[in-house]
């Protein structure tokens, strides 16, 4: 069931790992941006209106529970308070300590934002960072946001890509990734021409659909070092990534490449591309991240739904020393990344 179209697009809010400084940066961004998005908090309602009460006394929140919800639907709150969905935390947070006894109740968030998603009662989804480990530890297999996200909307594909303005007037930055979190030995056997087929068509359809670029450009990189340089530096750019290209091509999108990683970082070339695809994780997403960090979102392509979220993770060592610290400037980029995401999907609907 799609959410209905509003003037102010309905995000949900996870506000991540309790003793990090997602519930922190969350209650800030929301409070910030609260004229544009009606940003629905997602955790313990208890735990996040002490935080707001210590960020800003003038924050104010509205705890909803679950079964209400569910029941009646989300309410309409107009942008003078902040609805928080009750998750409860099993165990006290100790700002910077881990606890396993939360672990479940984090990845119930998730699950509380995806069913909010079938409801109807969200547009979109905007993720704080968690803690792997605390997830596991708690007896949960989870490798992920990402990840969790596939398996549970039942999509075999999906694309991380990283996505920021490096200043202003510079063009947006957009790198997606052909591979993930995988060692670097198992890269090259991880890129095969119908996976980097996969990525190219869920990159044109996401540029397309849920950014409103109608005719996405795609400049992608070589895999070694100078492209191959034609076949002494490593044959996979011969083998493999440029017959991926041209197939692509053959169906109709603008991919081109590969190019030599190292100097495609560019102003020059990238003024005339909407996105780049980068081979492996520490390939595109240190240029991106030193450009961009603290501005910088993740955006997860191919579900069925809208997810952004911050380029950074939980930054204990920050939430241990108090709230205050901690920079939500990425958080907000990530709700002004869903909300564009939103709109531009509404009106590809309506055409």
């Amino acid at each position: 069931m799609a959410a209905p179209q509003t003037v102010r697009p309905t995000l949900a809010l996870t506000v991540g790992e309790p003793a990090g400084i997602g519930p922190e940066i969350s209650i800030r961004a929301a409070w910030a941006l609260r004229e544009q998005a009606n940003c629905v908090l997602v955790g313990d309602a208890a735990f996040l209106a002490l935080t707001a009460s210590l960020i800003d006394p003038n924050i104010r929140l509205a705890a909803l529970s679950i079964q209400a919800l569910r029941n009646s639907g989300l309410p309409h709150f107009g942008p003078e308070r902040i609805a928080v969905i009750d998750v409860p935390l099993a165990a006290h947070v100790v700002p910077g300590k881990l606890d396993k006894e939360n672990g479940r109740a984090v990845l119930a968030t998730l699950d509380l934002a995806l069913e909010g998603i079938r409801a109807g009662w969200f547009d979109a989804i905007v993720t704080a960072p968690l803690q792997k480990s605390t997830i596991n530890e708690a007896g949960i297999a989870f490798s992920g946001h990402t990840e969790y996200l596939a398996e549970k909307t039942g999509t075999p594909k999906v694309v991380m890509m990283l996505a920021g303005q490096p200043a202003a007037g510079q063009s947006y930055l957009r790198v997606a990734l052909a591979t993930t979190h995988l060692p670097l030995k198992d890269v090259p056997a991880a890129i095969t021409q119908d996976g980097l087929g996969q990525v190219l068509d869920i990159l044109q359809a996401d540029l397309r659909g849920k950014f409103g670029i109608a005719s996405p450009r795609i400049l992608v990189t070589g895999l070694n070092p100078h492209a191959g340089e034609n076949g002494y530096l490593g044959r996979e750019e011969i083998e493999v990534i440029a017959p991926a290209l041209a197939a692509a091509q053959a169906r109709g999108i603008d991919a081109r490449g590969p190019y030599p990683a190292d100097t495609l970082f560019q102003p020059k070339y990238l003024k005339d591309a909407d996105c780049v695809l980068a081979m492996y994780h520490d390939q595109g997403l240190p240029v991106l991240k030193h450009a961009t960090f603290g501005r910088g979102i993740n955006v997860t392509l191919g579900l069925p739904l809208i997810r952004t979220s911050v380029d950074h993770g939980t930054a204990l060592d920050l939430a241990e020393q108090g709230l205050g610290l901690a920079d939500c400037g990425s958080m907000e980029e990530a709700i002004r990344a869903a909300m564009g995401m939103v709109m531009a999907s509404q009106a590809g609907r309506a055409n």
